[in-house]
C-alpha cells in the first residue's frame, strides 16, 4: 500500500483521460445532440476497445491469453452497471454540459467520488476511516462552492444538477462493477461501451436527432476510445486493487485536469467559486492520497479467476504446463492465510474490521 503502486497510476491514468474528455465533448455538444454524442462516446470506446481484444488474442501465443469471463451473477452486476453508468449517466452529463461552464462540470464531477464512496461504505460494506470521510467532506463543500449561485440561481439550477445525477448514475456503476473487477478489464470495458453506445445511437434516431458529418462522428468515436474506452480499462483495474472508495478519490483528480485544460480550450475565466472549489477538492483527495490502512487480517480459503502475478497472495502450483509468463490469468485457490501489511479492500481483502 505504500508507494506509488501500480493500482494508483491506473486510477489516475484513468483520471486524466476522464478528465481531459470533458472540456472537448463541451465542444461537441454544440454541434451534435447530447445523446446521439454519448452514444457515439460509448460506441468508439466499444468498437476500439473490440479491436484491442482481436489483435490481442492473435498476437498472444497459446496458454497466456485466457480471458476471465464473467459468470453467474457476475452478469447481472454488468447488466446494472451498463444501465446506469453506460446510458443513464452520460445522457444526463451531456445535458448538464449544455447549461455548464466546462470548467464548473469538470470540478462538479469530483461529486462521483463522493457517491461512489457513501454507497460503498453503507450499502456494499467498504471499510473507511476519519481521514477518508473527512476527505469526502471537503469534495462534497468544493461541489457546494462551485454550484453556488446567489443571483439567479433557479435559472442557472439545471446544469449542475445534470452533472451532479451523472455523477450518481456513475458512482452506482463504480461499486457494481468492482463486482466483476476481477474479469477481463478490456472485456468488461468494451462489452459496456458497445451495449450503451448502440442504446443511445438507437434512442437518439428514433427521437428524430440526426447522425453527425462522417469527420465529426470520427471525432467522437475517437474522444469516446480514449476518455470513456481506455479509461475505464485502467479504472477496473484499480477497482481491483484499490477498492471502490479509494479508486473513487484518485480518480476525483480527472475533474482537475479537466478544469484547467477547459480554461485553456474554452477560454473561460477562472472564478473565485471555481478557484475556492477547487482549492476544497485538492485537499479532500490529498487527504485520500496519504492514506494508510495496515492491521492484522485473515484471509478465507477462496476460489476465483484473474491476472495475477506469483506474489505473497498467490503462491500455488500449475495444473497445466505454464510458460512462466507474468502476469498470466487461470481458475486458482487460496489457502488461509493470516499476516500483517498495509493493504487496500481489493479482491483479495474484503474483509470486516
Amino acid at each position: 500500500m505504500s508507494g506509488f503502486t501500480p493500482g494508483i497510476a491506473s486510477a489516475i491514468l484513468a483520471a486524466l483521460l476522464f478528465g481531459a474528455s470533458t472540456p472537448f465533448a463541451k465542444r461537441l455538444v454544440g454541434e451534435v445532440p447530447p445523446q446521439m454524442l454519448a452514444g457515439l462516446l460509448y460506441l468508439g470506446s466499444g468498437v476500439g476497445l473490440a479491436l484491442v481484444l482481436a489483435a490481442r488474442t492473435l498476437a498472444a501465443r497459446q496458454g497466456t491469453a485466457r480471458i476471465a469471463l464473467p459468470s453467474g451473477k457476475d452478469w447481472g452486476w454488468l447488466a446494472g452497471a451498463i444501465l446506469f453508468g453506460g446510458v443513464i449517466g452520460p445522457v444526463l452529463l451531456m445535458a448538464g454540459l449544455l447549461e455548464t461552464p466546462g470548467s464548473t462540470a469538470s470540478l462538479l464531477l469530483n461529486l462521483e467520488g463522493v457517491f461512489t464512496a457513501l454507497l460503498a461504505w453503507f450499502v456494499f460494506r467498504e471499510n473507511f476511516d476519519r481521514r477518508i470521510a473527512l476527505g469526502m467532506a471537503l469534495i462534497v463543500a468544493g461541489g457546494i462552492a462551485l454550484a453556488w449561485q446567489p443571483a439567479g440561481a433557479a435559472a442557472g439550477l439545471w446544469g449542475p444538477l445534470a452533472v451532479a445525477g451523472a455523477c450518481a448514475c456513475w458512482a452506482l456503476d463504480n461499486n457494481l462493477t468492482r463486482k466483476v473487477s476481477a474479469n477481463d478489464a478490456v472485456l468488461i470495458a468494451c462489452m459496456k461501451g458497445l451495449a450503451a453506445g448502440a442504446v443511445n445511437v438507437v434512442a437518439a434516431v428514433v427521437a428524430g436527432q440526426a447522425l453527425p458529418q462522417p469527420a465529426t462522428g470520427a471525432l467522437a468515436a475517437l474522444l469516446g476510445f480514449f476518455g470513456y474506452g481506455v479509461s475505464l480499462v485502467l479504472f477496473v483495474v484499480a477497482l481491483r486493487d484499490l477498492g471502490t472508495a479509494r479508486t473513487g478519490a484518485y480518480f476525483s483528480v480527472a475533474p482537475f485536469f479537466g478544469a484547467v485544460l477547459a480554461l485553456a480550450l474554452l477560454d473561460e475565466p477562472a472564478s473565485a467559486a471555481l478557484l475556492a472549489g477547487g482549492a476544497l477538492m485538492a485537499a479532500g483527495v490529498w487527504l485520500h492520497l496519504t492514506e494508510r490502512h495496515e492491521h492484522e487480517h485473515q484471509h478465507e480459503p477462496m476460489e476465483h479467476e484473474h491476472p495475477h502475478v506469483h506474489d505473497e497472495h498467490h503462491q500455488h502450483t500449475h495444473a497445466f504446463a505454464w510458460d512462466e509468463k507474468k502476469p498470466h490469468s487461470h481458475r486458482h485457490e487460496h489457502d488461509p492465510l493470516r499476516h500483517k501489511h498495509p493493504h487496500y479492500p481489493d479482491i483479495h481483502h474484503r474483509h470486516r474490521h
